[in-house]
């Protein structure tokens, strides 16, 4: 290295420049690279005292901009923009950072592979016990050996002793050579018994040690984790007695009431929404593990995000007063779907399914061929499993590199359960129809909602994609639109989705970071979802919530999702706020309950939604808005319109694991996809026929030949760089990666190519990835 980048053994420091936020634009940065995490100071002395940012590698993404710029990315949640004073340099921190990368893959991976070498199953268990007691059966048999020969050598020795004639003694020392000869046969084979016991056991010794070191570890948590449940309950059961002590609060005289005269009574419902963030952040979480920015977050931005007070609240209020809305009727070219109002229950419904005709150009109807799809899938078959014996291996590890059996599962990849949230993809087409930007931000809103319908009772894990995999679903000729979905990274795991209907696009990136806690599993994505509206050119752009499943070890499993999101349109500034209320067994809200308020760019609110991600959400307009009052401001609406409702569930749905109808069709064996298609993934086949145990087995050689794929591109990259040839990265084959002109951050886009290479039936690209 130069002396701008100094190499101290596997250590490199030197100085760059580092793009800040707070002082908009770069500044010079003391970096070291150690152990395959890169972190960075303002000088040398902070060194010893306070590192201002830290990134992983083994799950980073490199890239170089320009000739002297280049971006280290940590899937969303960390960004480094840094620039070189030369191309020269910036090629020697990125072939640095490169093979640290490598070298960081390689660590995790030894380490993954020493944690399951700790877990000997149950045949290698017998082999050793049987080796072993047939090598202290061999040490048995030549200790009797040895006493017999022993004794019959000492007695042809007490023989000797007791003759005088020569000629006896002359023979009897032959009886006592002979019987010499075979007791130092039998010691020798002694010998060679009890040195092959002894390099057997040593051989194995030091693995059992690290066998019963990690079983002790593990049931020293387990037991840490008992204690806190019980903990847990005591103090549960504590809140709950004091409770039923409690009477409730009196409201008379409150702010409420005067707000009551103040609408002359005419008030029929009450909630609160959660305001907007002032100033406002950008896809902002909360509820989780830690707050993300998509922007570039660390302690030298000093952003004001890390002092953001608790959210302000607003109170909502329905009036009587409002007359009645505008009966609302959406028609589309390619579907129909039309609301209407019901004055009675003073709502605008949709219907509960959708009702498809396709429609030519000119208006007149056009038949089309619809594919027959199945209805169900095979029942789940009951397979009881040691839970114990899994889970503890679990605790603290990273979702996507625990070894779970099939039991966990369900029959679908991680791609075909994104491909799932567009089951209410008619709430898409119905914003497409929307004039008003800020009503159609209330769809949208529905949209992002409705994706979280099936998790409620879905605590099966979806498949791993391989890295490669794709799925695709052509649903244009009955829902309106098809979709593509590739796992385009494996360090970190990525997958890209390009979904296209008739009025919209729909594309994200979703990568996630998670925990198993013992209680709970949380699962906290970090990839953003863009949507584009061809007619309007409107842009979102969100984040997911939280998810976490809970009573992992005692209980019934439940489903939780948490946080608040920000949808943001970046054509006009509108904005849409929700909050995903966590589930309390004290709280006196509905159940997975969410609130959300769309306001323009000034910031004034113009719809409220309020409902639950489970069954149905509604909006109503702001008429009015009181802010008089000290406190909480205080809007008043029109009357509720229903967004969107759940579809019912099928018939004995708990026997297919809890599937929509859309779930079952998913992985539907589909002729012409590609072959690396999730439909054809071999494990997930024999999962779903029920054939549990071979597909414990083939997805072991699946996971087995993508670990040798990866040792062998790593080959080849180190191969590349002591050549000093470019570096083979790995390059997906349906997306690319591109900057994000909303974002800023490089983010994997479509290529357009996989419909036309369908058509023309070329899968030349593709690599063999499944057996």
């Amino acid at each position: 290295m130069s002396d701008i980048v100094k190499h101290h053994q596997s250590q490199y420091r030197g100085w760059i420049y580092k793009w800040t936020n707070y002082l908009k634009g770069y500044q010079k940065r003391w970096f070291v690279l150690q152990n395959g995490l890169l972190s960075y100071y303002r000088n040398q002395a902070e060194m010893a005292h306070t590192c201002r940012g830290t990134i992983n590698l083994a799950n980073a993404f490199i890239s170089t901009e320009d000739s002297c710029t280049f971006i280290i990315s940590n899937g969303g949640a960390q960004v480094f923009y840094l620039k070189a004073t030369s191309e020269v340099e910036r090629q020697k921190w990125v072939t640095a950072l490169e093979l640290a990368k490598a070298e960081a893959i390689r660590m995790l991976e030894a380490e993954s592979d020493d944690e399951e070498s700790h877990q000997p199953d149950k045949f290698e268990l017998q082999n050793t016990l049987r080796t072993l007691s047939a090598k202290l059966e061999d040490l048995n048999t030549c200790n009797d050996l040895i006493a017999k020969h022993g004794h019959s050598l000492q007695k042809t020795l007490t023989e000797l002793e007791q003759l005088t004639d020569p000629t006896d003694i002359t023979n009897k020392l032959k009886a006592v050579n002979e019987r010499a000869t075979i007791f130092r046969i039998t010691t020798n084979a002694m010998i060679n018994a009890c040195a092959e016991y002894k390099d057997f056991t040593q051989t194995h010794g030091k693995r059992w040690q690290k066998v019963l070191q990690f079983e002790h570890d593990q049931r020293m948590k387990l037991e840490e984790m008992v204690e806190q449940l019980a903990k847990d309950q005591a103090s549960l059961e504590n809140k709950a007695r004091k409770s039923l002590h409690n009477t409730k609060p009196d409201k008379s005289g409150s702010d409420e009431e005067d707000f009551f005269d103040a609408l002359d009574h005419h008030v029929q419902e009450e909630f609160e929404v959660v305001l907007p963030h002032d100033p406002p952040l950008r896809h902002r979480r909360t509820d989780s593990d830690f707050s993300i920015d998509s922007a570039n977050y660390n302690e030298d931005d000093m952003s004001s995000e890390s002092e953001q007070e608790e959210s302000d609240k607003a109170r909502v209020y329905t009036s009587s007063k409002t007359g009645s809305p505008q009966k609302l009727k959406y028609e589309k070219s390619g579907h129909r779907r039309t609301c209407s109002y019901d004055k009675g229950k003073n709502r605008t419904t949709m219907p509960e399914t959708n009702t498809v005709e396709c429609v030519h150009s000119e208006g007149a109807a056009l038949t089309q061929s619809k594919k027959i799809r199945r209805k169900r899938i095979p029942d789940r078959p009951n397979f009881s499993l040691n839970l114990w014996s899994i889970m503890k291996t679990c605790i603290g590890k990273e979702l996507s590199k625990i070894p779970m059996p099939v039991n966990f599962n369900e029959p679908l990849s991680m791609l075909q359960r994104l491909t799932e949230e567009l089951e209410y993809s008619h709430l898409l087409d119905n914003a497409g129809q929307c004039q008003d930007s800020a009503e159609q931000l209330t769809w949208v809103a529905a949209f992002t909602i409705s994706a979280y319908a099936p998790t409620t009772s879905r605590t099966g894990k979806p498949f791993n994609p391989l890295l490669g995999e794709t799925y695709e679903f052509d649903r244009r000729d009955d829902l309106g639109w098809r979709t593509l979905a590739e796992q385009v990274s494996h360090h970190p795991p990525t997958l890209a989705t390009h979904s296209e209907g008739k009025d919209w696009t729909l594309s994200q990136e979703f990568t996630m970071t998670s925990k198993f806690r013992g209680k709970y599993l949380q699962i906290i994505p970090l990839g953003i979802a863009h949507l584009i509206f061809h007619k309007s050119g409107n842009h979102y752009t969100w984040r997911k919530v939280t998810t976490t499943v809970h009573n992992i070890i005692v209980g019934r499993l439940w489903v939780d999702s948490h946080g608040e999101m920000d949808i943001v349109n970046h054509q006009n500034g509108d904005k849409c706020h929700l909050k995903y209320a966590a589930y309390s067994y004290f709280s006196r809200e509905i159940p997975r309950k969410v609130t959300g308020v769309v306001t323009d760019a000034q910031g004034t609110p113009k719809w409220v939604l309020t409902g639950t991600w489970d069954a149905q959400m509604e909006c109503a307009q702001v008429l009015h808005i009181d802010e008089s009052n000290k406190g909480k401001p205080v809007f008043e609406t029109g009357p509720h319109k229903l967004l969107w409702k759940c579809n019912k569930p099928l018939p004995d749905y708990e026997k297919i694991y809890h599937f929509t109808q859309l779930s079952c069709e998913l992985n539907e064996p589909e002729d012409g996809v590609a072959p690396t298609d999730s439909r054809n993934r071999p494990d997930q086949r024999f999962m779903e026929n029920g054939q549990w145990d071979e597909a414990n087995r083939t997805k072991v050689l699946l996971e087995e030949k993508q670990r040798a794929a990866r040792r062998k591109r790593e080959q080849e990259m180190e191969t590349a760089k002591a050549e000093g040839r470019d570096l083979p990265l790995y390059q997906p084959m349906w997306f690319k990666k591109e900057r994000d002109p909303i974002t800023g951050n490089l983010i994997y886009r479509s290529t357009g190519e996989y419909w036309d290479c369908k058509v023309k039936k070329d899968w030349s690209r593709c690599p063999d990835i499944f057996l």
